[in-house]
């Protein structure tokens, strides 16, 4: 990306400050809000604890959203780069984490709208191992039967293309709530949406995949 390209000398720059900073604050008694402030009133070196601390969740969040690890990278990078050119303006109305998790997701859903054409005729991998670890949380560790696996293989196939088919807001929403692990309220923050409408929002969006989903159920 081409923005990404002309503004790592803007967070290389940062970090060194960072390293020449090192030491100045006990960062581990600090808030991630705290940090930021930091960082706002020209601290740098708390923008690498903030970059360290959510580089990888960042990354995860976006590859849900792109299915591609390095667009999903560079993503990521560009959203630090956001956070770091807008420190100025920053306020401790609400996490940092809803602040930060706001900006990946308006660049996540702009980058998909810019792409659609291009991801029509691609594969869509919700549940491919995860690009930082390796692994692929909805799948267990033991060693399935050959039967099992043709199941699951269905069954996935089935989640992801229906989770993708939902409404841009569920969508983002069920990622959130299923992959990263937000609760209803920073869900709610980050949407700006109070906790009950988020509530609302995701009991659609799970009813729906539910009823999509429903030849995959097993009763028990």
């Amino acid at each position: 990306m081409a923005t990404v390209a002309l503004d790592q000398s803007l967070l290389k720059g940062a970090r060194e400050k960072a390293a020449a900073r090192s030491g100045v604050a006990d960062w581990s008694t600090m808030t991630d809000a705290e940090i930021m402030l930091r960082v706002r009133d020209g601290d740098d070196a708390g923008f690498n604890i903030l970059i360290e601390k959510y580089r990888k969740p960042i990354i995860h969040f976006m590859f849900r959203m792109v299915h591609n690890q390095a667009v999903a990278e560079e993503l990521a990078q560009e959203v630090f780069l956001r956070v770091y050119r807008s420190r100025q303006t920053y306020r401790a109305e609400a996490r940092f984490t809803t602040w930060l998790y706001r900006i990946a997701t308006n660049l996540g859903v702009n980058h998909a709208r810019d792409t659609k054409h291009e991801r029509a005729a691609q594969n869509v991998y919700l549940d491919q191992p995860d690009p930082e670890t390796g692994t692929t949380p909805d799948v267990a560790d033991s060693r399935p039967t050959v039967e099992y696996e043709i199941v699951r293989d269905e069954r996935m196939r089935a989640i992801r293309q229906h989770v993708m088919a939902l409404p841009e807001r569920q969508r983002t929403a069920v990622l959130m709530h299923k992959y990263q692990g937000l609760d209803y309220r920073e869900i709610g923050e980050v949407l700006k949406l109070s906790e009950s409408a988020t509530k609302s929002l995701l009991f659609r969006a799970y009813q729906t995949l539910r009823e999509k989903l429903k030849d995959f159920v097993v009763e028990k």
